[in-house]
């Protein structure tokens, strides 16, 4: 059965890197400015696996620490944020204030079970890395059946 999960998320890897180029495409045909096509190109994440050890990888431009929530179960792993920016312009007779904000959110299947007491996180030069330890596989208990 995981080897079916890891099937899948190679396929919508696959699936998610078309629609990005995709998106690239569009907006460099038509002419819209990078600003509106930055949440479908900028919020990718990596998991690598080892013997003992969960990681995940983001890449997050502009966007504070504390900005930046992540919750974890046994199974799953999700980010979620807001970023914020105020302009201000004033000039004679006037003033305009402009916010705008953008959240983000991504939930991602784990392909094993993890010690969610013991995840730990790290944000250095943009990048979120977020470790996630194993949990030690149960054991397969084998019962005997008797053909009749």
């Amino acid at each position: 059965m995981r080897e079916l999960t890891i099937w899948k998320q190679q396929e919508i890897n696959k699936l998610r890197k078309d629609m990005d180029q995709l998106f690239r495409r569009f907006r460099k045909e038509f002419g819209i400015p990078r600003s509106l096509m930055e949440v479908a190109e900028s919020f990718s994440m990596d998991l690598s696996e080892t013997e003992n050890t969960l990681t995940v990888k983001t890449k997050l431009p502009g966007i504070k620490p504390d900005d930046i929530e992540i919750s974890v179960t046994e199974d799953t792993l999700t980010l979620k944020g807001q970023t914020g920016e105020d302009t201000i312009e004033t000039g004679e007779g006037y003033r305009r204030v402009e916010k705008r904000s953008r959240t983000f959110s991504r939930t991602i299947l784990l392909p094993c079970r993890v010690l969610t007491d013991d995840v730990k996180a790290t944000f250095e030069n943009d990048v979120l890395q977020i470790d996630l330890p194993k949990c030690e596989p149960k054991e397969a208990r084998g019962v005997k059946i008797d053909i009749k």
